[in-house]
């Protein structure tokens, strides 16, 4: 993998980042901040004004924890963010009711094969494929969504991909290394296949 870009804030840190990285972490949490944050608490405003709506969006949003979690792993999976993709399959997807197999399906499906699938999960991965894909909905998935989710249900959909992407674009330009803890994405993983060939090489 190539160097790191930015390297993320070390210990110690200035008493106000010291506080706001203690809000982004989970209270008691047996590990550091993490390399994600430390990066964005370069950015004061950023640092401050994210959380909210990341902390938001993972308790107290509308969406089914098992339907969060599939947008999220399938949109940092097709966007290539293996590092965020790890953190949410590691941490959050078995409390989410996901087992090894649909996480692995988040990273190893190409959209092809995604689109081709049917059933509840089905539905959601291939919302978070065509949001990546065009910005928008088919009728067909907002309706059999909709009918699912609501109205309210539908917006978050489309912010928890969106924050997600903004996510995936912060660890690619600033190139974040793995936690040593997250999961690995599966070899060959099929979904962000189409970034990796058009990845810019330095």
């Amino acid at each position: 993998m190539p160097p790191q870009r930015i390297t993320p804030l070390e210990a110690p840190y200035a008493p106000e980042v010291e506080a706001a990285l203690a809000k982004w972490m989970p209270p008691g949490s047996p590990v550091p901040p993490l390399a994600l944050f430390r990066v964005i608490a370069r950015h004061p405003m950023l640092r401050d004004r994210m959380r909210p709506l990341a902390s938001g969006l993972l308790a107290q949003g509308e969406l089914p924890a098992r339907a969060r979690e599939l947008l999220i792993l399938r949109t940092t999976a097709r966007c290539g963010a293996e590092y965020e993709w790890g953190i949410h399959a590691a941490a959050f997807a078995k409390g989410a009711g996901l087992s090894a197999e649909d996480v692995r399906t988040t990273a190893a499906e190409s959209p092809t094969a995604i689109a081709a699938r049917v059933g509840d999960d089905a539905v959601v991965l291939r919302a978070a494929d065509e949001l990546h894909d065009r910005g928008a909905l088919e009728d067909s998935t907002f309706s059999e969504l909709q009918a699912r989710f609501g109205d309210s249900g539908m917006v978050e959909l489309a912010v928890v991909c969106g924050f997600y992407h903004a996510i995936a674009f912060v660890i690619g330009v600033a190139r974040i290394e793995r936690e040593h803890w997250a999961m690995p994405m599966p070899a060959g993983a099929e979904a962000g296949a189409d970034r990796v060939a058009r990845e810019v090489r330095p």
